[in-house]
């Protein structure tokens, strides 16, 4: 092991074992830059966000938004929908949704004299969940099949999901009145946890200038197909990361487990999300393989939302942020080997 130098290292052993990567397809790359454009468009100010929330989608994960009421979550869906392509639902979660609502269920058709099963508003390619936390817990867990297998079982019978399936949720702090937490297991479903953030000055003051003419996120064309997306996604999942790199995602992973702040760690489906993550924020960027900034860019929104910290690390101002962080610090990449680090 030696310190944070070992970054440098391991680029420019990547580089000499893959040489300069000439990127992706210019296809591909463009694609992805004006489908950010065009987000960003309607969307302003927020070009990290948008940037996160492209990578997690890309490495077929969900994304759960998590911030104030009023600064622009929803906008931010519905704008990543239009320049998607293919179907949309919104589902707006209250307190009164049963499971049957989000999945679908059997219903009495009259004119066949038969039950029949009634699509719910999950069975689509960009589904949006809004305002999660104000359903309870049954219905929450209604779609936790849907997050990780891909499908919905009704009445004994599994239906498939549409391909791609991308759920983006949306909650409120759990402060606010009438929210329910969200039980662990579905927290672990969500690829990353991002916050959106109040806007800057100039662009709150952009945004009161340019008003009603401002375009719209339903004014938004298509930039690709389902099925481009799902081959991009299989692109993105082929970026090569460095076996030292995959030994520090472990050592970080098995860290979270023993911290004496924490009640419970990091899963292995996090390790698996975080390396995945990693592979698509470099193909954003254009690249060919992951650097350490990629793991280090993704770790807090991958990780953080799966950790629970004890109570009284709680009452000591510990965060799961804040132990995450403590634990980069201490944990140094490992030195490339001689063979390359030609695992995959």
């Amino acid at each position: 092991m030696i310190p944070n130098q070992t970054a440098n290292e391991l680029k420019s052993s990547v580089f000499q074992n893959y040489g300069e990567p000439e990127g992706w397809p210019e296809a591909s790359n463009g694609l992805l830059k004006l489908m950010i454009a065009r987000i960003n468009s309607v969307f302003v100010g927020k070009n990290e966000v948008v940037v996160q929330v492209m990578a997690a989608l890309l490495a077929g994960g969900h994304v759960l938004l998590e911030d104030v009421p009023g600064v622009g979550k929803t906008l931010l869906v519905k704008a990543l929908a239009r320049v998607m392509g293919g179907d949309f639902r919104r589902i707006q979660f209250t307190s009164d949704m049963m499971p049957a609502d989000v999945v679908g269920g059997m219903v009495w058709d009259g004119k066949r004299g038969e039950l029949v099963f009634r699509k719910g508003p999950l069975m689509a390619n960009v589904v949006l969940a809004d305002e999660i936390n104000r359903t309870p817990p049954r219905t929450q867990s209604a779609l936790l099949e849907a997050m990780e297998e891909r499908g919905v079982t009704a009445d004994g019978e599994t239906m498939r999901l549409p391909k791609p399936f991308m759920l983006l949720a949306t909650q409120n702090p759990l402060g606010d009145d009438g929210t329910y937490p969200l039980p662990e297991a579905q927290l672990d479903r969500f690829m990353m946890r991002l916050s959106v953030g109040y806007p800057s000055a100039e662009d709150e003051l952009f945004m009161l200038e340019s008003g009603e003419g401002r375009l719209q996120a339903e004014e938004l064309r298509p930039v690709i197909i389902p099925e481009e997306w799902l081959r991009m996604q299989k692109d993105a999942q082929s970026v090569h990361v460095h076996s030292a790199l995959l030994t520090y995602a472990v050592m970080i992973i098995h860290a979270t487990r023993c911290a004496p702040e924490l009640l419970l760690g990091a899963s292995p489906r996090a390790t698996r999300d975080w390396v995945r993550a990693a592979r698509a924020t470099a193909y954003v960027a254009g690249r060919r393989f992951v650097v350490p900034d990629d793991m280090k860019a993704t770790v807090e929104s991958v990780l953080a939302h799966r950790l629970i910290v004890r109570d009284e690390s709680l009452a000591q101002g510990h965060s799961a942020a804040a132990v995450l962080r403590r634990i980069l610090e201490e944990t140094p990449i490992p030195a490339p080997t001689s063979d390359g680090g030609r695992t995959r």
